[in-house]
């Protein structure tokens, strides 16, 4: 039974009492193409079956690796960009926390990220960190020829080897990449790095339920069956329910499609608990890449409160009525921590000494549904338990799941991302290439 909980209680006035038997038809369509694979895009549906589809033997060689690489070092570097990293550092910092560099965690290695980014500053100061520091290198690439990953691993690959003399950086360097193509693919055979596939029927932002995401998550010594135990449980329920009051991702991209076709063209993901700032990065990426074509699609956005409350929440309340917020809300803290009785009470605090915090930001979240429904910003729910592997695999497959639906609810194919290569091109023209 899945521990996640789908609530559209707080944007009932925004949409009509009958709207899922007035989708009906519509739903019904998309979740069909998407379940017996029938859709756009369908030789991209890889990701379906990835929770059941991963082997024994392949996890088992996953972690095999993860621990010989954190035997060898204090820092793990994983290059990749968007999809080839975005959900593994998802995870690793829903779970690890802000301030786990600090925590003196020494069984397990630190993962840093490179080439998400050109930034010279970012590759000298990360390259200054591995002088000091034992390291190994997990490289991401399908084709191995993207720009900012291929620059970030020919300058660590460098690195590495001068370091380490060429026989030991092989020991070093995992590459995550083709069965049988391109050139990282080439490059891993000449040199003879232990590598893992990404799969062909698997596209980047669906990724992170392979190797991609697992490698460098069990490297940070989280546990990756947990994740596709709670992923198992979400497909289980997802796949098997075509009624849309049972399914909760049927509700939500019915909610979801009939709110940007009535004008809410941003949906803003929201967590009050900051360390999930990169799962929320995910999801820009997913559903970004996903359902923004033909000049289509709902843009989304991200925001952490209550910080952001005090930068965007003005916006939020009064500006222009094009927003809904999907909250995703955590029932429990692993923590308590007693806030002081002080008998001067200069900050008018003591009548809060006998709450827990956790239970504080809940009403700070209560509060602010309340009052961004009244201003007229529809909001969505969704609760998870706790931050654990369990609830996040369950998240990841809720979302890609119902990032498909929308797609095809949008009638595109939510696998491809032809816009992606525009940027390219231009960049490559004005280099010289």
């Amino acid at each position: 039974m899945i521990q996640l909980q789908f609530h559209s209680d707080s944007a009932s006035r925004f949409i009509p009492a009958d709207l899922f038997e007035q989708s009906e038809k519509q739903i019904q369509t998309a979740y069909q193409q998407l379940v017996r694979q029938t859709g756009a895009g369908n030789d991209f549906l890889g990701w379906l079956d990835l929770p059941e589809a991963q082997s024994a033997d392949e996890l088992s060689r996953i972690c095999q690796v993860a621990d010989r690489l954190a035997r060898l070092s204090e820092v793990v570097v994983v290059i990749g960009i968007g999809g080839s990293y975005l959900g593994a550092r998802a995870v690793i910092e829903a779970l690890q926390g802000p301030f786990h560099p600090f925590m003196n965690d020494t069984r397990h290695p630190q993962v840093l990220f490179a080439g998400n980014n050109i930034s010279e500053d970012y590759l000298f100061d990360l390259q200054q960190i591995l002088n000091k520091k034992d390291y190994s290198i997990v490289v991401i690439s399908k084709s191995g020829t993207t720009t900012e990953p291929a620059i970030a691993f020919r300058i660590f690959k460098e690195h590495c080897e001068k370091k380490y003399g060429k026989a030991e950086a092989r020991e070093r360097i995992v590459a995550i990449t083709d069965r049988s193509r391109g050139a990282l693919k080439q490059l891993a055979d000449q040199e003879g790095y232990d590598t893992f596939v990404i799969p062909d029927n698997v596209g980047g932002r669906y990724s992170v339920l392979t190797p991609v995401g697992l490698l460098p998550i069990a490297i940070a010594g989280l546990d990756i069956h947990r994740l596709l135990d709670g992923a198992r449980q979400m497909r289980a329920c997802l796949t098997t329910k075509d009624d849309t009051t049972e399914n909760p991702a049927m509700q939500y991209a019915v909610i979801r499609n009939f709110l940007y076709h009535n004008g809410k063209k941003v949906e803003l993901m929201v967590s009050y608990d900051p360390s999930l700032f990169y799962f929320i990065e995910w999801y820009k990426q997913l559903f970004g890449e996903s359902e923004g074509k033909e000049n289509r699609g709902i843009f989304p956005a991200g925001c952490i409160f209550s910080t952001d409350l005090h930068s965007l929440g003005q916006y939020v309340q009064e500006g222009e009525r094009i927003l809904f917020e999907t909250v995703i809300s955590v029932n429990q803290s692993h923590h308590t921590l007693a806030i002081p009785y002080d008998e001067q009470n200069t900050d008018g605090l003591n009548y809060l000494q006998k709450r827990k915090i956790h239970d504080i930001n809940l009403i700070a979240e209560e509060g602010t549904r309340m009052a961004h429904v009244d201003g007229g910003v529809p909001n969505l729910r969704i609760t998870i338990p706790e931050i654990s592997e369990n609830s996040l695999g369950e998240m990841i497959y809720f979302f890609e799941f119902t990032c498909a639906l929308g797609g095809y609810l949008l009638n595109i194919n939510p696998f491809d991302q032809p816009g992606v290569e525009a940027y390219k091109r231009n960049m490559f023209k004005l280099l010289g290439k």
